[in-house]
């Protein structure tokens, strides 16, 4: 324990933040709680700890969704104006 706080104040001293990582994190573990509390019959407490995770991590994995859906688009307008006639009917 003593040699984990210590690597995190040399980490804050070199400038190194654990910020960004524990916030990617925070969804998984939120999500793994509920799991343990779904499986240890706390349905409510569980359920809604997985719900919160869950949304917490769609609102971090938003702008991946929102590249995904832009390259999806582009590769659709430029199969529509290359006018395929592969079509079969």
């Amino acid at each position: 324990m003593l040699v984990l706080m210590g690597g995190w104040i040399v980490l804050k001293i070199i400038g190194v933040s654990l910020g960004p990582i524990i916030g990617f994190l925070f969804p998984f573990i939120l999500m793994g709680l509920g799991y343990i509390g779904i499986k240890n019959d706390s349905k409510l407490i569980g359920g809604a700890m997985f719900a919160i995770g869950l949304i917490m991590l769609l609102g971090k994995l938003s702008g991946l969704f929102l590249f995904l859906g832009a390259i999806g688009l582009v590769v659709l307008g430029v199969s529509m104006f290359r006018g395929n006639n592969r079509r079969v009917y």
